[in-house]
């Protein structure tokens, strides 16, 4: 009987793989889609509740044109190259927060947020495009995902694969906190894992560059960042880790741009 249990165990985990689009990363993604956008929805309308909206009307327009545009961008490639089912439980959203956090973040689904700052930072569009389109890279490629089965892999270990499906989405409920981060920190989303933010990066690179913006705006913005930003540290440093390594590998990928632009 165990035998069994653990050979459904390894056909549940090898049914569950995925791939992110255009990198080809294979992934472990246990979370159904709809169940992963209803968790962190709670969240993100609990962290929207108690946010102020911006006032500046001109940064908000800026912040939706941007994201609009990058959003169209992706999903019209996505769809361009068959991967239209990616996009079934997207819903884009690109609020500005009145909040002094040099921070952004964006949960499953496309909740995205942008705290008013990090805008001193940006001096242009362009590089408004980087923060977002680094943003939209971790839905599209289902980090979260990715982030919940190691969470629920790492505390049921392969019991998670013999409960009732209704079992695991409490299990997701419970982890929601862990994995967004929202709850106890503020809005201030905990850490991908250096794999995942490379990979952002790069395929931010590329959204960014579909919209038409300037993916050279990649190495400007994140030197700013890395050289400290407000100069006193900021919250999107704490979670989006930029140093010497990151920048380097962003410069060796815009060659590579070229055949991503209009």
């Amino acid at each position: 009987m165990k035998k069994l249990s653990g050979l459904l165990a390894i056909l549940f985990l090898l049914t569950s793989c995925g791939s992110v689009p255009l990198t080809g990363r294979r992934q472990i993604l246990l979370v159904s889609d709809t169940e992963l956008v209803s968790a962190s929805l709670t969240q993100y309308n609990d962290f929207m509740k108690t946010a102020s909206l911006s006032t500046d009307k001109t940064k908000t327009a800026t912040v939706e044109r941007v994201g609009n545009r990058i959003s169209a961008a992706t999903e019209s490639y996505l769809k361009q190259n068959g991967l239209a089912n990616e996009l079934a439980n997207f819903q884009w959203e690109f609020k500005l927060v009145k909040d002094n956090q040099v921070n952004a973040f964006c949960m499953p689904g496309g909740k995205i947020v942008v705290f008013e700052g990090l805008l001193p930072l940006i001096a242009s569009d362009d590089e408004l495009a980087v923060v977002i389109g680094h943003e939209i890279a971790h839905a599209i490629a289902k980090h979260s995902n990715e982030r919940m089965s190691q969470a629920l892999l790492a505390q049921y270990g392969s019991a998670i694969v013999d409960e009732a499906l209704s079992t695991r989405t409490a299990a997701v409920k419970t982890l929601g906190n862990t994995v967004f981060g929202l709850g106890a920190q503020l809005g201030v989303m905990l850490p991908y894992s250096r794999t995942q933010e490379y990979e952002a990066d790069y395929l931010g690179m590329i959204l960014m560059t579909l919209a038409g913006y300037n993916p050279e705006s990649t190495i400007s913005f994140w030197k700013k960042m890395s050289a400290g930003g407000s100069g006193s540290g900021s919250d999107f440093l704490s979670t989006h880790p930029s140093d010497d390594k990151r920048i380097a590998e962003l410069q060796k990928r815009l060659p590579e741009m070229a055949k991503y632009k209009n």
